[in-house]
């Protein structure tokens, strides 16, 4: 994975979700906010050879990168993707699989730069937009995985119920045990249902990655001779 000029660079958040969410049966899969490409590349890692993957980004340097990403890839067949907004995005069908890392800043200072603003802030998508698209686009058996801070997953989930869109599953995400919890990932669907709730802690033991978290991420992951993490998007199941 190349990420040097994307707006955000690749980081545990999008390993996390592109790996959680379920891609089980998935056909059809639509990554909102792609960025450089990851969790588009890791739902097609995880999918059929007859899977579909569409990605879309508001920046001409995301859409870029994701492009060059994507075409360097073992799976360019299967990934479109698009330089425009969502709220723009008109494609002929609808997708089983909806994926975001979306903007959450909502009412924090905003940071100079125009591209981090968008990529960070809800300014060019807010909560309510992405969700319209969500339910917009989404099969009426699909589902929509979202990764958030854990404050804003909260309204989050509460916000999407308006829509119709119920949480069916979610991992609260720690760094570790004694901190709180950080991180929300959630699973929608259509039908209303008791959410099945898990946990996750990164580190267990000063830096090392927990074994839960090596189990969910170990495909996706190359290590070098010093052992930090480098991004693989080249292992095919």
């Amino acid at each position: 994975m190349h990420h040097d000029r994307a707006t955000h660079k690749v980081g545990t958040d999008a390993v996390l979700l592109g790996a959680w969410v379920n891609t089980t049966g998935v056909q059809s899969a639509l990554d909102i906010g792609t960025g450089s490409g990851v969790i588009a590349l890791m739902v097609a890692q995880r999918t059929s050879s007859l899977a579909k993957i569409d990605a879309v980004d508001i920046e001409q340097n995301n859409f870029l990168q994701a492009a060059e990403n994507i075409a360097g890839s073992p799976w360019p067949e299967k990934i479109r993707v698009h330089h425009a907004t969502v709220q723009e995005f008109f494609p002929q069908q609808k997708f089983d699989l909806i994926v975001s890392n979306p903007p959450y800043f909502v009412n924090s200072l905003l940071p100079v730069g125009s591209q981090r603003r968008k990529a960070r802030h809800t300014t060019s998508l807010s909560y309510n937009e992405l969700l319209t698209a969500v339910k917009r686009l989404l099969m009426p058996s699909g589902k929509f995985g979202v990764i958030l801070p854990t404050s804003e997953g909260d309204q989050f989930q509460s916000i999407a119920m308006e829509f119709g869109l119920y949480c069916s599953r979610r991992l609260a995400f720690f760094s570790r045990k004694q901190k709180p919890q950080e991180r929300w990932l959630v699973e929608f669907t259509f039908t209303p249902a008791d959410p099945f709730t898990e946990t996750l802690v990164l580190y267990h033991e000063g830096n090392k990655w927990s074994d839960e978290y090596k189990t969910l991420t170990g495909d996706f992951y190359l290590l070098k001779a010093d052992r930090r993490p480098v991004h693989n998007s080249s292992k095919s199941n």
